[in-house]
């Protein structure tokens, strides 16, 4: 299904047609100017659906998950005989959710990680488990006008089959305009050779 703009703008939840549509630029009929955001494809999309989007101010929530699939790529090379979930992908997929949420708040551009405060593990994800929860207290939206950049900062939990795994403290994703490498894969003129 194809959205306008402002019903985006004004949903609170997403499934994974739907995600996968904004990572390939297919679900916004009426993106404004500088609407550059995508999601990662699949299979480096860490989320399958979004349960909710909330915003109070500079301030917000989001809930999301992933269903685990037994052959998932990541198990079969992390580890042979031990298979077992990157935890980077997790802390990537707060990273993913918080560039949605920018967007879905207004903001324009691309997305792009730019860190976290710290990470703490204490459980991961097996290819026998069942779902991943992500939950997000975003602590604060900002839109730069100037620049015409976003930041949004966030302290996400990650849980699996309703057991707490990582804790991801001050996670900070931005938005730009005008970094989009939209001529992929050939190198942009600057970089060629004569």
């Amino acid at each position: 299904m194809m959205l306008p703009y402002q019903k985006f703008m004004e949903k609170s939840d997403f499934d994974l047609p739907e995600l996968i549509a904004f990572s390939y630029g297919k679900l916004v009929t009426d993106p404004p100017a500088g609407f550059d955001a995508r999601l990662p494809a699949p299979p480096f999309l860490m989320i399958d659906r979004i349960l909710i989007l909330e915003a109070d101010g500079k301030r917000g929530r989001i809930v999301a998950e992933k269903d685990i699939q037994i052959d998932a790529w990541y198990f079969q090379c992390h580890m042979p005989g031990d298979p077992v979930q990157p935890g980077c992908l997790g802390v990537d997929a707060i990273w993913q959710l918080q560039g949605f949420y920018g967007v879905w708040r207004g903001g324009l551009g691309a997305g792009r990680a730019l860190g976290c405060e710290g990470v703490n593990f204490t459980g991961q994800v097996r290819p026998y488990h069942r779902v991943v929860r992500y939950e997000i207290a975003i602590r604060r939206f900002t839109a730069l006008a100037e620049s015409g950049a976003s930041v949004i900062i966030g302290d996400g939990a990650i849980s699996v089959d309703g057991e707490l795994i990582a804790e991801v403290h001050q996670a900070r994703t931005g938005l730009f305009r005008g970094i989009v490498y939209g001529d992929y894969p050939w190198l942009p003129p600057a970089t060629m050779q004569t």
